[in-house]
């Protein structure tokens, strides 16, 4: 459905909010917005001489967009993503709001000041979204409006209200924007709302393809409700005139480029271009012949994107019962002297094109950054709409207790993945309250993780209750019951689609003041294709448990297409995140429990665990029976390592991690036999170990306490460090007390077959640790 401003409507409307005023507050937008820019790169200081940038052009497109929404459209329990390069923009609402200080308005892109994307955890006024990454906010709010259904249903009070998404046309580009589109689940929520900035540019050029039709039908193949918002005032004036058809049907076929460059035209060249050679060209002429050229220049870049009425028509049809999409066509650098050039994305005024501009919006450059007087009709609409938008401070809930240590026997050979299952099942029955707020999500291989027993439990989330026609088949094993309080998520192969969830679920406790703990389930080698999405919902405050597995090349027989290398050091070197490889089943309990217990607080952390399908002895691991001596180990596998097997005086250190400890200890005795003594210390967080080294030298406040007990001086020894994943993950351990060391991993791509044939292609099998503890030995 297209909206169109028409000569008919023009004073028939019923609108909430007169248009004039809402000019004027845009004309101010524009102008706060650019002013910002310009002082951090024109005016502020710049010793080093770097870059500082910003996006003059792309916040001019979006100014009449987000002008219409906040002023005349949003609501206190509404939540908007604002696309990365109209921060400006909205660090410009927010001050006419008084929300924001007028002191921050000179600190665009400074350190402690207002960021160069929005961002939820740094800036200095509200911000609903982080955004800066690429498709990443876009979809945000969807997988919000998900977090916040499942919230209100299962423990109520939050709120209502729609979830905007303000993102540019480029954007589109992204295919994690499509994976999210066309999730069967999200045809069901109607409060989300995307608004697009059809301003048909990149960041380098004019985008020859990009075609409100082509999206408009892959929207609405979606389910989507389609608005476009194509033609403002003017040009609907005088596409009612005789020939005015042919000069709609000129603009509208016409290729963008051609468009953009009709912009830069002066009124005497736009009378030669516009008619064009075609069948239009004549009616065209007829139509622009008496019109002044301040008028006919006007009317060219008179797009609906740019007329407030024509956008508040649009926001008057949504259709709540589904998602909306509007797709408002704009003009980049709207308003500003570098509009509609190709390469106006990162341009940036002059010093004499900003007086211009001043002079053009009656601003004076001079005193930039002022507010309208209260009294005046515009300041008296900002207070208002302050007053709108003012929410009320939602109270946090103290997330309940997490057991430390439920205690449960581990079958006599088990592996780390299947104790993940059994874990969660153990929470409903001795934690009830904290299994309550877990929360599941996985891309279609909840069975292949074992979480099918967890999912039997509590079931799978649907905002409606849907029937499980498999519930009487005596073979079915795992029952698929889809209901609004089922508690776990599953978003088929979209490993993008879940991290984005992920994160949003893991920030309910600060936007609605109650936590979840939110656990993701995927295969590990696809933890990189997630790993983006996912980092930026940490940086946006989002906390979470993200479980990789099966992992590594232990998978032996699947080959190396899922077989993970990289990963034990991602989880290394990921911010906000602590990454955990345990050995052993009781280690996944302890593992996972403390993981639960730093989710869902203002101070909380994420978590990464690699988990792995290899059959173990469990015997192996050697839990302690006396319970002072079982809680010491607890608290050094939480720490990130622990003598597994130690010797009086150790002649080597095998250093292993996860699944490799069958190995690691295999090695030790057979040296045994050989007479060198060999202790094994099985580490179960290179993360932390790091950290703590980092911190012996003041490089990072971690507690280094693991280290004293784990690699004490006095038992120092050459080491071999073993695992499977890329062997410098481990290789830094060799300076805690200076020693030599043999580094074992996987460094090339895997190979197929069974597991002692893939253990020695990659030299990380028993004979191979052997071989480099003797080599260091000696």
């Amino acid at each position: 459905m297209t909206y169109t401003q028409s000569t008919a409507s023009l004073s028939g409307a019923d609108y909430r909010t007169a248009t004039a005023d809402l000019d004027a507050i845009a004309s101010r937008v524009l102008w706060l917005a650019t002013a910002m820019v310009h002082h951090a790169n024109r005016v502020r200081a710049n010793p080093s001489g770097l870059k500082v940038g910003g996006h003059q052009a792309s916040s001019a497109s979006m100014v009449h967009i987000m002008t219409s929404l906040y002023f005349s459209q949003l609501q206190a329990g509404d939540r908007v993503s604002v696309k990365p390069h109209a921060s400006p923009v909205l660090h410009s609402i927010n001050y006419l709001l008084g929300a924001l200080d007028e002191r921050y308005m000179t600190t665009l892109r400074e350190f402690g000041g207002v960021q160069s994307y929005p961002s939820r955890t740094k800036d200095p006024d509200p911000v609903d979204y982080s955004t800066g990454s690429v498709g990443i906010g876009a979809t945000a709010p969807i997988w919000a409006g998900l977090a916040r259904r499942y919230v209100d249903t299962v423990f109520g009070d939050a709120g209502s209200g729609r979830q905007y998404s303000l993102i540019g046309d480029a954007e589109l580009d992204e295919g994690a924007v499509w994976e999210a589109v066309m999730d069967p689940t999200v045809q069901e929520l109607g409060e989300i709302v995307w608004i697009v900035d059809m301003n048909r540019q990149s960041l380098d050029r004019v985008v020859p393809h990009i075609a409100a039709g082509r999206l408009h039908d892959m929207f609405a193949a979606a389910g989507w409700q389609v608005l476009t918002v194509k033609f403002g005032m003017l040009l609907e004036q005088l596409f009612a005139r005789p020939g005015g058809e042919a000069m709609r049907n000129r603009i509208l076929t016409m290729p963008n480029p051609e468009y953009q460059r009709l912009l830069r035209c002066s009124g005497m060249e736009l009378r030669d271009r516009l008619p064009g050679n075609g069948i239009h060209a004549a009616g065209v002429s007829a139509v622009i012949a008496d019109l002044d050229d301040a008028t006919l220049l006007q009317a060219i870049g008179n797009l609906g994107g740019h007329d407030i009425t024509a956008l508040q028509e649009a926001y008057a049809h949504i259709d709540d019962s589904r998602p909306t999409v509007i797709l408002a066509y704009t003009v980049k650098g709207y308003g500003l002297p570098i509009q509609g050039h190709p390469q106006n994305h990162s341009s940036l005024l002059t010093d004499q094109q900003f007086t211009a501009l001043a002079q053009n919006l009656g601003e004076d450059p001079r005193r930039p950054f002022r507010r309208f007087d209260p009294q005046s009709p515009a300041g008296q609409l900002c207070r208002q709409v302050a007053e709108r938008l003012r929410r009320v401070d939602v109270p946090g809930r103290q997330p309940p207790s997490v057991p430390i240590d439920i205690g449960r026997t581990a079958p006599a050979v088990s592996n780390t993945q299947s104790a993940l299952g059994r874990t969660l099942l153990d929470l409903t029955r001795e934690a009830p309250e904290v299994a309550q707020r877990v929360v599941t999500v996985s891309p279609d291989v909840s069975s292949s993780t074992n979480l099918a027993g967890w999912l039997n439990k509590v079931g799978v989330w649907s905002p409606t209750e849907r029937p499980d026609w498999f519930a009487d088949d005596t073979e079915t094993i795992m029952h698929w019951r889809e209901h609004p309080t089922g508690q776990h998520m599953e978003l088929g192969i979209a490993e993008v689609n879940l991290v984005g969830l992920l994160g949003e679920l893991g920030t309910t406790w600060s936007r609605w003041g109650q936590p979840l703990f939110p656990i993701g389930v995927l295969y590990d080698p696809f933890i990189e294709r997630a790993l983006e999405p996912w980092s930026f919902g940490i940086y946006a405050g989002g906390q979470s448990i993200l479980v990789g597995t099966p992992s590594g090349v232990t998978l032996a027989a699947e080959g190396g297409a899922h077989q993970s290398i990289k990963t034990p050091s991602i989880g290394l070197e990921q911010p906000g995140c602590v990454s955990y490889e345990p050995a052993f089943a009781t280690e996944v309990e302890w593992i996972l429990l403390h993981c639960i217990s730093r989710l869902g607080r203002p101070d909380g952390t994420s978590s990464y665990l690699r988990l792995s399908t290899r059959p173990v002895r469990q015997e192996l691991a050697g839990i302690p029976t006396d319970p002072a001596s079982r809680e010491r180990r607890r608290r050094q596998v939480i720490g990130g390592a622990y003598t597994l097997r130690p010797v009086a005086r150790p002649a080597v250190c095998i250093v292993t991690l996860g699944a490799l400890a069958t190995e690691a200890i295999a090695a030790a005795e057979r040296l045994a036999g050989m007479g060198v003594d060999a202790e094994v210390v099985c580490v179960t967080s290179p993360d932390l170990l790091h950290r703590a080294l980092q911190s012996r030298g003041g490089l990072d406040d971690a507690p280094s306490w693991i280290l004293d007990q784990v690699f004490p001086a006095e038992r120092a020894a050459p080491m071999v460090t073993v695992l499977d994943g890329h062997p410098h993950t481990l290789t830094f351990l060799a300076t805690v007390n200076q020693v030599r060391c043999k580094s074992l991993g996987v460094s090339r791509f895997g190979q197929a077959g069974d597991l002692e044939s893939v253990y020695r292609y990659h030299g990380i099998d028993t004979d191979s640790i052997m071989r480099a503890a003797l080599d260091i030995h000696t």
